[in-house]
């Protein structure tokens, strides 16, 4: 097409008013026109172009009916701007086909999704040693899988298809859950982007980021705001610690390291034996996996009574076994009757707070309906907030940052300094003026 295509006036509907019938072209690139066809009722559009992945024949497609009254925009009938702009975005998506094509399958969402989902799912095996599902094969099966979003092409994918996807998603779900979904599937895009990048365009990367653009949510693994009725007193953490204990020995142990340390319990169920340092008065928290590069553990001092409690948990165990443990139950076959089946690690959170867990018995223990298992982590924070200690320190022992500190629990620290303000008045006028006695001069 370079070397043989003649070009014609026609940009202008007066330029296209003078040419007889017939089809005449402009270039878009190399190997792609525009072309006007007149006819005796009027002309149309068409774009004509090869692929310069494959060397096939010429291929064209319809653009529309063309304006050759003027050049000004009419519902139904295109000028020659308006045609063009079309016609190369039907050419940049034919080649993008043909390309992904010539490269192998298609890639879709939901083959992003599933790879991801496999990657997921293989290092939760790997941690807990036995078959499991990961969280995020829960959430992006239950809301991507099952979407329009998941058949998206992800050569052809637009922002629109993003946030159309983001925008359908059920009012009921908490902010927090609509957070980690959309991390999720973020996560899944960049990592068959990266896998891919010969056979994507580069501007895919924009596309996610603009597309999944975090909303002012915050999301501390979870967390919900700090609310005041979730701030509880020493009083209250010892109700429920003994509502706990009157439960089950296991859930005892695992509430009373959630309330001594504040950690999550996705760190807390990472706990080894060799975590509990009675010598030193500590327990070792696992780092969270929250961000990238972060190991090791986080030290965090408890009292004696912590201490004791988790003795039966370290007597006669390896240092690298797991600290906290329950019993696990399967079902006699054929009744509807359990049994117990051996000791197995605490996994997830819903083994306390789902429909079998025990955070249900102990509220009702308590006698504190409402009482959520993230209030131990909110009134662990607060307690050194109140404690004075500098907010680094508490954002540290929590493994948590500065700022999620004073974004949750400004109105405890601006309590916390009130006092510390409040310790430093002084008199300053005396009570009686009448004794005041004048100081001699020089």
């Amino acid at each position: 097409m370079a070397k043989t295509l003649k070009e014609y006036p026609i940009t202008t509907a007066s330029a296209r008013s003078k040419l007889e019938p017939g089809e005449y072209a402009r270039r878009l690139d190399a190997d792609a026109a525009i072309w006007y066809r007149r006819g005796k009722r009027g002309g149309v559009w068409f774009a004509r172009w090869r692929n310069h992945y494959d060397g096939a024949a010429y291929k064209q497609a319809p653009v529309g009916p063309a304006n050759d009254i003027n050049d000004k925009p009419t519902d139904g009938l295109l000028t020659y701007l308006q045609a063009e702009a079309l016609a190369r975005q039907i050419v940049n998506k034919a080649r993008a086909e043909a390309k992904s094509a010539a490269d192998g399958p298609t890639l879709t969402v939901r083959l992003a999704v599933d790879a991801y989902i496999a990657t997921r799912d293989a290092r939760e095996i790997r941690r807990a040693g036995r078959t499991v599902r990961s969280d995020a094969a829960r959430r992006l099966s239950r809301h991507v899988l099952s979407s329009p979003l998941a058949d998206v092409k992800l050569h052809a994918m637009k922002e629109s298809d993003l946030t159309g996807w983001r925008a359908a998603l059920p009012d009921a779900l908490k902010a927090t859950a609509v957070q980690r979904t959309i991390n999720d599937l973020k996560a899944a895009l960049n990592a068959c982007y990266d896998a891919n990048r010969a056979k994507l365009d580069p501007s895919l990367r924009d596309i996610i980021k603009h597309g999944l653009k975090a909303e002012s949510v915050d999301d501390d693994a979870g967390v919900q705001i700090a609310r005041s009725n979730q701030i509880l007193t020493d009083a209250q953490v010892g109700v429920i610690i003994a509502a706990a204990r009157a439960v089950d020995e296991d859930v005892y142990r695992l509430v009373v390291v959630l309330a001594a340390t504040g950690a999550r319990f996705s760190q807390v169920m990472r706990m080894t034996v060799a975590d509990v340092q009675r010598d030193k008065g500590r327990l070792m928290i696992p780092s969270s996996r929250k961000g990238k590069g972060k190991s090791g553990s986080v030290p965090v001092p408890v009292g004696k009574d912590v201490l004791d409690a988790l003795l039966p948990a370290t007597t006669g165990r390896s240092n690298d076994e797991p600290l906290l443990m329950r019993e696990r139950y399967e079902r006699v076959p054929g009744k509807i009757e359990w049994r117990p089946a051996g000791r197995v690690p605490w996994w997830t959170a819903s083994e306390l707070t789902g429909p079998s867990g025990a955070w249900k018995d102990i509220k009702v223990k308590a006698s504190m309906p409402t009482v959520i298992p993230y209030a131990l982590r909110h009134s662990s924070i607060v307690r050194g907030i109140r404690a004075n200690l500098p907010i680094r320190l508490v954002a540290a022992l929590h493994d948590t940052s500065v700022q999620m500190i004073e974004r949750h629990y400004g109105r405890w620290i601006a309590d916390g300094l009130e006092n510390l303000a409040a310790a430093a008045v002084v008199t300053l006028i005396p009570a009686d003026e009448s004794n005041v006695v004048e100081l001699g001069r020089r």
